[in-house]
């Protein structure tokens, strides 16, 4: 058996093919779904910092610049030199004690930015310059580092990408107000780095699930086909000598189990099968070699006799032309049955009034009845028009008025009818000959089989006239039904169904 042909490889195949783009996908879903999220956050968080920084520094504003401007008043000049350095002193009092106080409350604010700083987990980076460029206060930098960044609006947070000195990538949010620039950035590197960690962790999990799901797969595969590896043995054990032979059911209705019960169902029609044709075979050539041997005695007879008469060769000739007879009917019958078993058969379907030919039989029983002195008649006669070969359902009639009369003994009688009911036409040939015998009633549609063996020779049948005659009625659409009792009688009745919308077709069975 080729490897990659087989069901196992073939499913394993698929699974692992569907494992690992299920995990390709979700990992390049999750790769790019983490950055889109990471870099939202980050823009979201700038944005926070940004907001919270101005409202912080806003209502403070005026000390910035008084620290960075340190404004001195103009002191008035007195005339005299007195006047003059007492002046000079108090201005410069004055000067002192403004910039001690503007510098505890300058060096607060940044303080507690600069604590607002340590307390964020993140690398960020903080530079706070006014209107004029000059830095007010920076976090995250060197002495040299600088952001150098023009396009800052007014009153709006704008987040855009830039590049430092050293040519790595910052996200930044910048805004500004009337009195100062507040830039906050974050390097993008950081984010690069957990993005190739996860990356890395793809690339190393991917494989191995791989692996894992291909060794599952082989293993799934196996366990699901042993059950199907078990069939197949079986199946290819039973042959023509042990047909007797199933398959074992486990009883679970799955799809194995309806398997299995519809292999041992196919193994009983074999087995139905080669048993009729067994049967068929043995019933055939017993019913021919009957006829044969006694054409091959005859014959002998008159060869080795030197001195027969002429009348005697006519008889030996009679009785062989019987025979021949005989075995045209047997094998007319055999070959009918043949193309039936094998759907070859020509039925010419057309518009068939059954009264007509019920009407044309019993002319022809009466002559058929004549020897045995047996009374035909007919019942009821109803107008029944149907569809169907006429040929056909001539023979299927006429072979149940044959019977009828062979097995009704001398002054008996025979009565066919025709009625219409419920839609059908009911044809019944009754007799009042020997009857069925009830454990044989199943059985008389079987091919060669005879309910008097005995007398079936003498009789001139060949036990394939009611096969025929079922096989004929089933074509047809309808069945044949047998109500017998012994030394009583029989009533065989056909039903048809009546003319459907369709007139005239022609079917291949």
């Amino acid at each position: 058996m080729n490897f990659r042909r087989s069901i196992r490889f073939k499913l394993t195949l698929y699974y692992s093919l569907i494992v690992g783009g299920t995990l390709l996908g979700f990992a390049v879903v999750s790769y790019f779904y983490t950055e889109q999220n990471l870099m939202t956050s980050l823009d979201r968080s700038l944005y926070q910092e940004v907001v919270w920084l101005k409202n912080f520094i806003e209502p403070q504003a005026k000390r910035v610049r008084a620290k960075k401007q340190r404004v001195k008043p103009k002191p008035q000049i007195p005339k005299d030199k007195k006047s003059l350095k007492q002046e000079i002193r108090k201005s410069d009092e004055i000067e002192l004690r403004n910039i001690d106080s503007v510098d505890v409350e300058f060096d607060a604010i940044w303080n507690q930015i600069y604590e607002h700083t340590l307390l964020t987990p993140k690398k960020q980076i903080i530079q706070i310059k006014d209107r004029n460029g000059d830095i007010l206060y920076k976090s995250g930098l060197t002495k040299e580092e600088d952001i150098q960044f023009d396009d800052v609006p007014v009153d709006i947070t704008k987040l855009v990408t830039i590049w430092n000195a050293q040519g790595q990538p910052l996200r930044l949010a910048v805004s500004q107000d009337r009195s100062m620039k507040v830039y906050v950035a974050y390097p993008i590197s950081e984010i690069n780095d957990l993005l190739n960690n996860l990356f890395s962790i793809f690339i190393f999990l991917i494989p191995v699930a791989l692996i894992v799901s291909i060794g599952g797969g082989w293993f799934l595969a196996a366990r699901s086909l042993k059950p199907v590896d078990d069939i197949t043995r079986t199946a290819r054990a039973i042959t023509a000598q042990n047909l007797d032979r199933r398959i074992q059911y486990t009883g679970i209705d799955d799809e194995l189990g309806r398997l299995v019960a519809i292999f041992n169902e196919m193994i009983s029609r074999l087995q139905l099968s080669f048993s009729q044709i067994q049967q068929f075979s043995s019933d055939a050539s017993h019913e021919l070699r009957t006829p044969l041997t006694i054409m091959r005695g005859e014959l002998e007879l008159a060869l080795r006799s030197k001195r027969n008469s002429p009348e005697e060769y006519r008889k030996i000739l009679s009785s062989a032309l019987e025979e021949t007879i005989r075995m045209t009917t047997i094998v007319d019958n055999l070959l009918t049955l043949t193309k039936a078993d094998m759907g070859t058969s020509y039925i010419k379907m057309q518009d068939v009034w059954l009264r007509t030919i019920i009407q044309e039989l019993f002319e022809d029983s009466e002559i058929l009845a004549e020897r045995k002195k047996i009374s035909v008649s007919i019942g009821s006669l109803d107008d029944t028009l149907v569809v169907g070969d006429p040929v056909r359902l001539r023979q299927l009639f006429l072979n149940l008025i044959d019977n009828a009369i062979k097995y009704t003994p001398q002054h008996g009688t025979v009565q066919m009818s025709l009625m219409r009911e419920n839609g059908s036409a009911k044809i019944s040939v009754k007799d009042s000959g020997i009857g069925i015998p009830k454990d044989d009633l199943e059985k008389i549609f079987d091919r060669f089989y005879r309910v008097d063996k005995a007398r079936s020779r003498e009789l001139g049948g060949s036990g394939l006239g009611l096969s025929i005659s079922k096989w004929i009625a089933e074509i047809h659409g309808g069945t044949i039904a047998v109500q017998s009792e012994v030394n009583r009688g029989s009533v065989f009745t056909v039903s048809l169904p009546l003319k459907p919308q369709v007139s005239q077709m022609e079917i291949f069975h």
